[in-house]
């Protein structure tokens, strides 16, 4: 299905009603969806944001429309988009797929509400001014995907206990790169470990960074939480199986594509919350009075095949916590 027929299913089923019968509804609020990636490259994501809409009420062509506007994995053009949002005079923006989305439209609006999803911290980001009362006009759900960084590196020590080298994968023009390597800084220590940024900025720039594995003597990456990641995430993988090089990512859809582990917060889950968030908004509740949720779920899946192929033997401690085994 084309990009321009997919969002024309989602999202436009009130044009197939008679002009007569469409005249005499209401005009419906519009939701403005600011991605950093295109929400057709993870539709079980959309669904959950759709469920969470349900939940509130609304379902979208019936009393609720939706604009999508996708940066494409190119943070550059989040605010023009976010602008585009402001001009069409969306009821609210749904701000996904990490802190930019979120800063973007923030800085394009102070009046239209804000529903975000972000891996960082939003007070020390300073998006929100507090947790339970975030002030302004936005408001969602923290993964706290950085706080789950010295866990990840833990699993790394148990899955490859001789590898005390450890490359961490990341975007080093990140505005949250500093939290994250300060996050880590301490799992490493009292693991023994010793951290070697790569920086990726770029699809060359990940190839270099697996190219660097070898002569580094890097043992095993962690794959830091990052949009422009999740958007490569079947090059990555590819990348690991041709170094054979143990990697740890932040996220479910890597272990589903061949990686070999994975060890982060459910995504659905986190729409979900977003969806009703955004449905609570059109019905008159302000961001302000709305908490930030700190998402809860963590996720441990192991991909046993790719174990296998890269001839690591799984450690039961791991295999005995994971959530879900790939075999």
């Amino acid at each position: 299905m084309r990009r321009r027929e997919f969002f024309r299913v989602l999202g436009g089923a009130a044009a197939a009603l008679p002009l007569a019968a469409a005249a005499q509804q209401p005009a419906m609020p519009v939701i403005g969806y600011l991605s950093f990636t295109s929400p057709q490259e993870r539709p079980t994501l959309l669904a959950a944001f759709f469920k969470g809409l349900e939940q509130a009420g609304y379902v979208v062509g019936r009393n609720v429309a939706i604009q999508y506007r996708s940066a494409d994995g190119q943070s550059e053009r989040l605010p023009a988009l976010a602008t585009e949002f402001v001009n069409m005079r969306v009821a609210v923006i749904a701000a996904t797929g990490g802190e930019a989305s979120a800063r973007a439209a923030e800085k394009a609006t102070s009046q239209i509400p804000i529903v975000f999803t972000v891996g960082a911290d939003p007070v020390e980001a300073g998006l929100v001014a507090a947790f339970n009362h975030p002030g302004g006009n936005a408001t969602g759900v923290s993964l706290l995907a950085y706080e789950l960084d010295a866990k990840r590196l833990q699993l790394l020590h148990e899955l490859a206990p001789r590898a005390l080298t450890i490359g961490v994968l990341a975007l080093t023009n990140s505005p949250s790169i500093a939290r994250t390597l300060s996050a880590m800084q301490a799992g490493a220590e009292a693991n023994g470990q010793r951290l070697v940024l790569l920086n990726a900025n770029s699809e060359s720039d990940l190839e270099a960074a697996f190219a660097s594995l070898g002569p580094q003597g890097i043992g095993a990456l962690l794959i830091t939480t990052s949009p422009y990641f999740e958007g490569r995430r079947a090059q990555i993988v590819g990348l690991a199986q041709r170094y054979a090089v143990p990697v740890l990512y932040p996220w479910r859809d890597y272990a589903a594509v061949g990686g070999l582990i994975s060890y982060g917060t459910s995504f659905t889950e986190s729409y979900q919350q977003v969806g009703l968030y955004v449905g609570r908004v059109l019905k008159g509740e302000k961001p302000s009075d709305l908490p930030v949720v700190q998402a809860t779920k963590s996720e441990l899946i192991v991909n046993l095949k790719t174990a296998k192929t890269l001839g690591l033997d799984m450690p039961t401690s791991i295999l005995l916590r994971a959530d879900e085994v790939i075999e």
